[in-house]
């Protein structure tokens, strides 16, 4: 497993979905894929702000509640409608919990885990028609370092992205076999308004905090370069590099030999 590079560059003339597409990994990331000649469509929530956003950049809106598994169908569906296609989907939409620790807020945890796995999981099964009919294509899913090395001071967002790489892991053998390709970007610290409530102190303490550009180049490089499955945290200074997860140990037989999981679990490879 390599790191992700930015060559070759996506086709000119595909077409990609960004849910969450408003916020700052979403503008940082149809700034560079518009500027590829690639049709881009941003879903966001409905509002005037999201609906400027992307008038101002020049690519198509869609409104999408990402917890609506039908919401997601519809979406994709009227991308497909309108461009003919779909080659990627950027599943960046995502929310933090109030970073609370002295208890576990059980309406804010549900909350999270709704936009951030659910929104996930919706929208890879979304997609995935889509991009076969397409010939092929990727899912890129925004994850964070917090899904690799849980933060105690937000244990919903923490739980939610962990899930959400555990997906990634788990159905990438499954899209593989379809053409598609799935990662996972795991960026650390970013100038986002995710940040917003600890911001001075990432300031006071000369912190540095990724720019949302960084985030978007790993996440267009994902598209064309990834290694189905891989999960990349990208670190300022750093840049993307893919995630060592180790192995755990193997169950041992009677004879003290290591076993092996039988196929049937493992599925077709």
């Amino acid at each position: 497993m390599t790191s992700p590079t930015p060559s070759p560059t996506p086709p000119a003339g595909s077409v990609a979905l960004i849910t969450g597409g408003t916020g700052g990994f979403g503008r940082a990331l149809a700034t560079r894929l518009r500027d590829a000649d690639v049709r881009v469509v941003l879903a966001d929530l409905d509002s005037d702000r999201n609906r400027s956003v992307a008038a101002d950049l020049g690519v198509g809106f869609a409104v999408l509640d990402v917890t609506d598994h039908a919401a997601n169908q519809q979406v994709v569906a009227d991308v497909e409608a309108e461009h003919g296609r779909l080659d990627a989907a950027f599943l960046n939409a995502g929310i933090a919990g109030s970073g609370d620790t002295d208890a576990l807020d059980v309406e804010e945890y549900l909350r999270v885990i709704a936009v951030d796995l659910h929104g996930v999981v919706y929208g890879t099964d979304a997609a995935r028609p889509a991009l076969r009919r397409a010939g092929g294509g990727s899912v890129v899913v925004t994850a964070s370092l917090a899904g690799l090395s849980p933060m105690p001071t937000d244990q919903a967002y923490s739980i939610a992205k962990g899930g959400a790489v555990a997906f990634v892991r788990s159905i990438a053998t499954a899209l593989h076999r379809e053409g598609i390709t799935i990662s996972a970007i795991c960026p650390g610290f970013a100038d986002t308004a995710i940040i917003d409530p600890w911001r001075e102190h990432f300031e006071s303490a000369d912190f540095p905090v990724l720019s949302a550009d960084e985030v978007a180049a790993a996440m267009a490089a994902a598209w064309t370069s990834a290694e189905p499955g891989a999960a990349y945290v990208v670190q300022p200074g750093v840049g993307a590099l893919p995630y060592r997860f180790k192995g755990v140990p193997a169950a041992k037989n009677a004879a003290g030999e290591s076993a092996r999981i039988p196929g049937q679990l493992l599925g077709p490879l």
